[in-house]
């Protein structure tokens, strides 16, 4: 178990979209270095299986889990309940889980597709963070961290709604960097590049497609989840103390 400055005993950190991909990565690593860690996804049985792994994984029963759909305000603030009724709290809040509701051009998409993108990748983090603040307030501070992407920086002509969500989500790290700074609640945000993860699999199942893609990259590979777990600790852990309001590139250099 991690000490010093990535050392997160006694921390008690909610993940969505938890249960698989990069979430899963992040729930294993933030148990690993101490922290009681709450799987949250829709699926329950995948959150359970997920949480049996890790805790085998760590060697202790360092996960809960709780079913949320990140569309509906009331699961959302029922999961916030449950950390402060579990833990008195939430120290940590990594904001994961991701959709896209559209595959096409923008001129295409129709309005429901388009306000539910946003209503998945946006409107849902900040009601988390809105319903966890206060707590990590009380307790001191803490950290949230939002998973967005590199399509926030560069545009996918198949997956506009999606880069356009994920753009916001940079925004809504430094508005709440600002307002939740005096509280010493850090917020940022991680931008993974192609990674072999469920919601990649129709940019990276393809050989072919995926070769022309590594190639481009300063390190030859595409990412795995737990490529993106180490930057999550340091966010969640004291190491970051001082560290709110960035944005975190993790893409094996694909846009250095």
């Amino acid at each position: 178990m991690a000490t010093g400055l990535f050392d997160l005993t006694g921390k008690c950190a909610i993940v969505t979209g938890g249960s698989r991909g990069i979430g899963k990565a992040i729930a294993h690593r933030l148990a690993e270095h101490g922290a009681m860690v709450i799987i949250a996804s829709r699926d329950g049985a995948s959150c359970a299986a997920a949480s049996s792994e890790i805790d085998a994984l760590v060697g202790r029963a360092a996960t809960r889990v709780h079913p949320v759909d990140m569309e509906n305000a009331d699961d959302l603030a029922a999961l916030s309940d449950y950390a402060d009724r579990e833990f008195g709290g939430a120290d940590i809040l990594v904001c994961n889980a991701a959709a896209s509701f559209h595959n096409g051009p923008l001129a295409e998409i129709d309005d429901a597709a388009f306000l539910r993108t946003f209503q998945f990748n946006v409107l849902a983090n900040n009601r988390l963070a809105a319903f966890a603040a206060p707590k990590m307030a009380e307790r001191g501070g803490g950290s949230i961290i939002i998973v967005s992407s590199i399509g926030a920086m560069r545009a996918n002509p198949m997956n506009g709604a999606y880069s356009i969500s994920k753009a916001a989500d940079l925004a809504l790290v430094r508005a709440l960097a600002l307002e939740l700074g005096e509280a010493k609640i850090r917020v940022n945000a991680i931008l993974p590049g192609l990674v072999r993860t469920d919601l990649s699999r129709s940019l990276w199942e393809d050989a072919e497609a995926e070769a022309a893609y590594v190639a481009k990259l300063r390190i030859k590979r595409i990412g795995e989840p737990d490529d993106l777990a180490g930057i999550a600790v340091y966010l969640a852990s004291p190491a970051s103390q001082w560290t709110t309001g960035q944005s975190f590139i993790v893409d094996g250099g694909a846009l250095s």
